[in-house]
């Protein structure tokens, strides 16, 4: 307990009186200060028991003792000690009047008490307070060690909270609650995923106060480098006190380890991650669990879908750390629902996610596709349902995927839309239009001479299926005039319609035109 008005009038040596303040003797003291200038404000920081003979006070005078007492009381001083039977055989009534108008305690010290006495019984008092909090902080600092080895940071949240009197809460890299303690506080937690995306957007270490005086929530964030790891909320009535303080810090440094893990560890399992990937997509499962072990559990087996992830188009240095917190983002969602991830890292501009089906791996990608892609400048393309030894087969359509993805303009595409929907939006390349304009452009050029209408004569043949009649009927020609019509586009193609690879490609070419003419050569 830090040191008080009461404590020290408790004090058996001491023998202090209590004269006026009765009300108000629990205010904590700071320190002992003795000042016999008349106004000794200036020169306090609030919390003092200010220790007097008033050998320069006009003492006797009410008018005087209600400033000088007032001053006192606005300056933050908690209470004045006033010797008697040195300038004074007793405290003046002027005084007693003024401090009990003020409702401020007045001690009387009698002559056979030092003020150095007093000035060491604040001081030994503090002292033991102190070593009070750092003997508690060192029993807080081994339960939250011992909760954190062995239970997790949800029992370390648990502790903490009981510890500070309050509530707890840790979120992920993501921002996303991942614990809170007691249960109900993770309601209030996520709340804060506006101050808590805020406080991430800064260099690591940071911390912000954020509510009212009856709602405090400190956030602290969690990371040895420039980049947010997490983010430990705790929420409390009052500032915290050096005890409580103590607990934070000691969980802000436990979580730390816990979320931060070195680099060269880091390193070493994207390596090991990658080596697992290759051997899957060389066609080597029982090779690739032979290296995993149990890291990823039974992710290595079906089924999973493979997902491919890219920055799309010229990498932005704002944007540059997109895949990596899109990595963290999904490793985050698998922690939370104990799913395996297998993450890796392809160069400086792909990422490549190998993610149970169906799982929190794959919803909280789409999630961040759909929220986060337009900010962050990436594209995603994911591969269907897949066994271990298909794996090389899911890349393919995960790389296919993504291909449609960046051509369309989209943040994600599901192999299963190529495979289930037309191929026609897969005609709106420009590769693909450059062929069809160069293919047709004599059709073209003929018909716009207005010596004929082969386009359209092609076109109607060819959704016929070459049947001359239906074709015909649907253009309002005979029969004869149509195979004169396309007679001439073989002739001014120089190709045969007999050759179904010709008439495959000039459908095509057709459906990526559609009926717009290429423009005029130069």
């Amino acid at each position: 307990m830090p040191v008080t008005l009461a404590s020290l009038v408790q004090h058996s040596a001491l023998k202090l009186t209590v004269r006026a303040g009765e009300d108000r003797l629990e205010t904590p003291v700071r320190w002992a200060h003795v000042s016999e200038l008349a106004d000794p404000v200036p020169y306090m920081e609030g919390g003092e028991l200010l220790l007097v003979t008033a050998m320069t006070l006009d003492a006797a005078d009410d008018e005087a003792m209600r400033r000088y007492v007032r001053r006192l009381d606005g300056a933050g001083v908690v209470g004045l000690g006033f010797a008697v039977g040195v300038t004074y055989d007793d405290i003046p009534e002027a005084l007693l009047r003024a401090a009990r108008e003020a409702d401020f305690p007045l001690l009387e010290v009698p002559r056979r008490t030092p003020f150095l006495a007093i000035s060491k019984a604040v001081s030994a008092a503090i002292a033991a307070d102190q070593y009070r909090a750092v003997t508690a902080g060192f029993e807080v600092q081994r339960e939250l060690t011992r909760a954190a080895l062995f239970d997790g940071p949800a029992a370390l949240l648990a502790r903490l909270a009981a510890h500070i009197d309050g509530w707890a809460a840790l979120y992920d890299a993501s921002g996303s609650v991942v614990a809170a303690a007691p249960e109900w506080a993770a309601r209030r937690a996520a709340r804060l995923t506006g101050d808590v995306r805020r406080l991430r957007e800064r260099p690591a270490p940071a911390s912000a106060v954020v509510g009212s005086t009856e709602d405090r929530v400190e956030l602290q964030s969690l990371g040895t480098g420039r980049r947010v790891r997490g983010v430990l909320a705790v929420g409390t009535g009052a500032s915290l006190g050096t005890a409580e303080r103590y607990a934070v810090h000691s969980a802000v440094a436990l979580l730390t380890l816990t979320t931060e893990r070195s680099r060269s560890l880091q390193a070493a399992e994207q390596r090991l991650g990658a080596a697992v990937l290759r051997l899957m997509l060389s066609g080597q499962p029982d090779h690739a669990r032979a290296v995993a072990g149990d890291l990823y559990g039974g992710l290595l087996d079906a089924p999973f879908r493979l997902l491919i992830a890219e920055r799309a188009g010229e990498p932005d240095p704002a944007a540059a750390p997109a895949l990596p917190a899109l990595a963290e983002s999904l490793e985050s969602a698998a922690a939370r629902s104990g799913e395996a991830v297998l993450a890796v890292p392809e160069g400086d501009g792909r990422l490549v996610v190998l993610a149970a089906d169906g799982g929190a791996v794959l919803s909280g990608c789409e999630t961040y596709a759909e929220r986060k892609a337009e900010d962050s400048g990436i594209v995603v393309g994911l591969s269907a349902p897949s066994g271990p030894i298909a794996a090389a087969s899911a890349y393919k359509q995960a790389e296919q995927a993504l291909s449609v993805a960046r051509r369309r303009g989209r943040a994600l595409v599901e192999h299963e839309e190529l495979a289930a929907g037309s191929v026609l939006p897969l005609l709106a390349d420009d590769a693909v239009r450059a062929f069809a304009d160069g293919m047709l452009r004599a059709l073209y050029e003929h018909d716009a001479t207005g010596r004929g209408d082969l386009v359209a004569s092609l076109r109607a043949w060819l959704s016929h299926h070459g049947q001359w009649d239906a074709a015909a009927a649907d253009l309002g020609v005979h029969r004869h005039t149509l195979r004169y019509r396309m007679r001439r586009v073989e002739e001014i193609l120089g190709r045969s319609l007999d050759d179904p690879d010709v008439r495959m490609e000039l459908w095509l070419a057709l459906k990526a035109t559609g009926d717009t003419a290429p423009p005029a050569a130069p």
